[in-house]
C-alpha cells in the first residue's frame, strides 16, 4: 500500500505577504493554495502602464480614489484568496486606513483590469473574473492585446465586447470616463530592422 504524498498546508493572506518578492515571480493565493506565475512580458507592462495612466488621469484630478498597478486584494477568507490584478481602482470612500495601506487590501477593488498574456488559460481567467465579481468588484475589464479587444464584465453576469474602434466607459464605477480601446491597446510595434 502506497502512502499518498503530503498535502501542503493552506496559507493565509498574512503568510503570503511575508513570503515577499525575493525573485521575479508573482504570487497569489487561491483558496489557501499558493499560485506562482512568471512575471508578465514587456508588452503586457506597456499596456498596464497605458491603462493606469488613462485611468489615473481621470481619477486623481477629480479626487475619486486611487488607481494602482499589481496590488494584492484579499477576496476571501478561510481559506484565503488573494489576487493581484494588473490594474485596479478603489473609490475614495473605500481607501484602507493608513495603518493597513502597506498590506494587502481587505476586500475587492471597484474596478479590476486583467491583461491576457499568451500563456493564460481561459478557464483560469474565467475563475479570476468570477472571483472578483463575487467578492464585490463592480466592473472587470479583460484586455486581449492580440485582438485589441476589451471585454467588460459586470456582477449581473453580462459581458460586453469592445473592439478597437469602440469606446470603453467606466459605467457606474467611473461615470463620465470614456476612451477608445485603440488608445488603451495600440498595435504592437514592429521590431526595428537589424542594426537599427
Amino acid at each position: 500500500m502506497s502512502t499518498p504524498p503530503p498535502v501542503a498546508p493552506l496559507l493565509t493572506a498574512e503568510e503570503l505577504y511575508e513570503i515577499g518578492g525575493d525573485d521575479d515571480r508573482r504570487y497569489e493565493l487561491v483558496e489557501g493554495r499558493l499560485v506562482v506565475a512568471e512575471p508578465p512580458g514587456w508588452w503586457h507592462g506597456v499596456l498596464a502602464t497605458r491603462i493606469t495612466v488613462a485611468l489615473d488621469g481621470y481619477v486623481t484630478p477629480r479626487g475619486l480614489g486611487i488607481v494602482v498597478g499589481e496590488a494584492g486584494y484579499v477576496l476571501r477568507r478561510a481559506p484565503d484568496t488573494v489576487r493581484g490584478p494588473d490594474v485596479s481602482f478603489v473609490r475614495a470612500d473605500r481607501l484602507p486606513p493608513r495603518g493597513r495601506a502597506h498590506r494587502f487590501y481587505e476586500g475587492a477593488a471597484d474596478l479590476v483590469v486583467e491583461i491576457v498574456s499568451p500563456g493564460d488559460r481561459a478557464g483560469e481567467l474565467a475563475r479570476k473574473v468570477a472571483g472578483y465579481l463575487a467578492a464585490g468588484t463592480a466592473l472587470v475589464w479583460v484586455v486581449y492585446p492580440e485582438i485589441r479587444t476589451v471585454v467588460a464584465h459586470r456582477p449581473d453576469g453580462t459581458a460586453r465586447v469592445h473592439g478597437e474602434d469602440d469606446t470603453l466607459d467606466g459605467g457606474e464605477v467611473l461615470p463620465g470616463f470614456a476612451v477608445r480601446v485603440a488608445e488603451l491597446v495600440p498595435e504592437l510595434p514592429d521590431a526595428p530592422p537589424d542594426g537599427a
